[in-house]
């Protein structure tokens, strides 16, 4: 099949033929339909994560159940499916518990690019290709996990599906979960592309009475306000922080950071009244070190935690999200401002790296 894989950081993926095994125990083939192309595609290629390469990148894909391996149950061949970058054993400590979102074995293969049982599917003349998040939807077909192929209505499109498996999710499940933000409560969101339009839009459902937007793109703010922020903050042109306090009376009750990086988690702290909360949704890398000032913001009882796809239960928040969109109170054909063929996968990278899309899709069969 044809693949686009990363054999080093900060050069272009390369779109080659790549071998791909059966599935094995729990685990199935997808042909592919569509993949999204996410920012944490960006940082395995920035290299701000250690990623064993090469790599079949993508990590946001939906498809057809083609083949099931020994074992699989629940699943079936045409069944239509998001891969989600949260599989499960269902046999550890924090599985048995019920946080699957929280696997043990998923957290210890995901950095090590194998699937759930230690092992990879992928190979080109016999030399292993590593899988992104257990997924790899840069492709034709992917071999993932039983527990991570989530069966969704066979009338939802697939392409438009393919972005709930990481971003939409990602962004719904910080307010809803996480945050569990309440009618009525006042929302700041520090930055504007494809996941933190997700957070605007959940916001929104949750019954937020205020959603600030902040981003230094007017472009984004607009879409922002599309998606349902009731006020646009360009960071550019003054403090974003004084400017939230004074639009909400004081500050916001949830604050939620979707960049990334350390001066914006404390933006947005900053942005939050007395016993509220922030979460971090933002990716920084994994050497970031995190200085606040304590009794400015620590001091006045505010809560600060990570959110996003690991708050999510996926077998049952991706058919739900999926539920909403086809209800029409959910937008994910306003978030896809290009689409690329497979061969145009460094084109779609470049896109996402100058902030000229919110999200963009990849067909491998074009």
């Amino acid at each position: 099949m044809r693949a686009a894989v990363l054999h080093q950081v900060k050069q272009p993926l390369v779109v080659e033929d790549v071998d791909i095994a059966d599935p094995g125990e729990n685990e199935v083939l997808v042909r592919i339909a569509a993949s999204g192309v996410c920012h944490s595609d960006l940082h395995r290629i920035h290299g701000d994560f250690p990623s064993p390469l090469p790599m079949v990148m993508g990590h946001e894909g939906a498809g057809v159940v083609e083949a099931l391996g020994p074992g699989v149950a629940g699943l079936e061949v045409g069944d239509h499916v998001v891969l989600s970058i949260g599989p499960y054993c269902g046999h550890c400590e924090v599985c048995a518990r019920g946080k699957t979102s929280l696997c043990e074995v998923s957290a210890q293969a995901r950095p090590l690019g194998t699937l759930l049982d230690g092992s990879v599917r992928l190979s080109k003349d016999g030399e292993p290709r590593s899988h992104h998040s257990f997924v790899s939807s840069f492709a034709e077909y992917a071999v993932a996990p039983a527990s991570g192929a989530v069966p969704i209505r066979k009338d939802a499109p697939l392409d438009m599906a393919a972005l709930v498996g990481c971003g939409v999710t990602t962004g719904v499940a910080a307010v809803i979960n996480d945050a569990q933000v309440r009618t009525g409560e006042r929302v700041a969101v520090f930055g504007c592309g494809g996941v933190g339009l997700n957070v605007v839009q959940a916001a929104v459902l949750a019954g937020a009475e205020q959603i600030v937007a902040v981003d230094l793109l007017d472009t984004k703010l607009e879409l922002a306000g599309e998606f349902g922020a009731t006020h646009l903050v360009n960071a550019s042109s003054g403090d974003p922080v004084e400017q939230i306090r004074e639009l909400t009376r004081g500050g916001v009750d949830h604050a939620f950071e979707v960049i990334g990086s350390p001066e914006v988690v404390l933006q947005a702290m900053r942005s939050v009244a007395p016993g509220g909360h922030t979460y971090v949704i933002g990716v920084l890398p994994i050497d970031t070190e995190l200085r606040l000032p304590w009794y400015e913001v620590m001091g006045r009882r505010q809560h600060l935690q990570m959110a996003g796809f690991e708050g999510a239960q996926p077998r049952a928040d991706i058919p739900r999200v999926i539920n909403l969109y086809m209800a029409g109170k959910l937008k994910l054909d306003e978030l896809v401002s290009r689409t690329f063929a497979l061969d145009e996968v460094n084109e779609a990278i470049g896109a996402l790296e100058r902030g000229e899309v919110a999200r963009s899709l990849v067909y491998p069969d074009r």
